[in-house]
C-alpha cells in the first residue's frame, strides 16, 4: 500500500483541499513553492501511462481547478505540472505556483515547511476554490 493510500484511507495525516469519489488532491509535506499540491487517483495505479483514459480525464481536470485555485490564492504567473512518479509508485500530479523555470526543479524542494505555512496555504487555496 502506497503512503499516498495511507493518507487517502486517513491512516497518515494529510491536507486535503480537494475530494470526490475518484480523485483527491492534498498539500505536499515537501513543496516546490507554497501550496504545492498533489493531485492523486483514489485508485492505486503506478504509471500514468497504466491509467484509464477516463479517470486520467478526471484526474487532469481536478488538477485544472486546483491549478486555478493556486494561482488565484498566490497571486501566481503561472501554474506549472509536473508528472515524476519516480519517489511514490502512485501516480500523482504535483500542481504548484511558477514565478520562473527554476520552481520546477525539485531541488528547490522545502524539506521542512512549518506546520503554520502548510496550514495557510491548504486554506488559502480551499477559500480560492470555494470562490470559483
Amino acid at each position: 500500500m502506497s503512503v499516498f493510500t495511507q493518507i487517502i484511507n486517513g491512516d497518515l495525516p494529510g491536507r486535503f483541499v480537494y475530494e470526490d469519489d475518484d480523485v483527491v488532491a492534498f498539500l505536499t509535506i515537501a513543496p516546490l513553492t507554497p501550496g504545492h499540491t498533489l493531485v492523486v487517483p483514489r485508485a492505486e495505479i503506478d504509471h500514468w501511462q497504466s491509467i484509464e483514459t477516463g479517470t486520467f480525464a478526471k484526474v487532469t481536470a481536478v488538477a485544472q481547478l486546483v491549478g486555478r485555485a493556486i494561482e488565484r490564492a498566490f497571486d501566481a504567473p503561472r501554474v506549472g505540472m509536473i508528472i515524476a512518479g519516480l519517489e511514490v509508485p502512485h501516480l500523482h500530479l504535483h500542481v504548484f505556483a511558477a514565478h520562473s523555470l527554476g520552481d520546477f526543479s525539485f531541488a528547490g524542494v522545502d524539506n521542512n515547511p512549518s506546520p503554520e505555512s502548510l496550514d495557510e496555504a491548504q486554506r488559502k487555496i480551499k477559500e480560492a476554490l470555494a470562490s470559483l
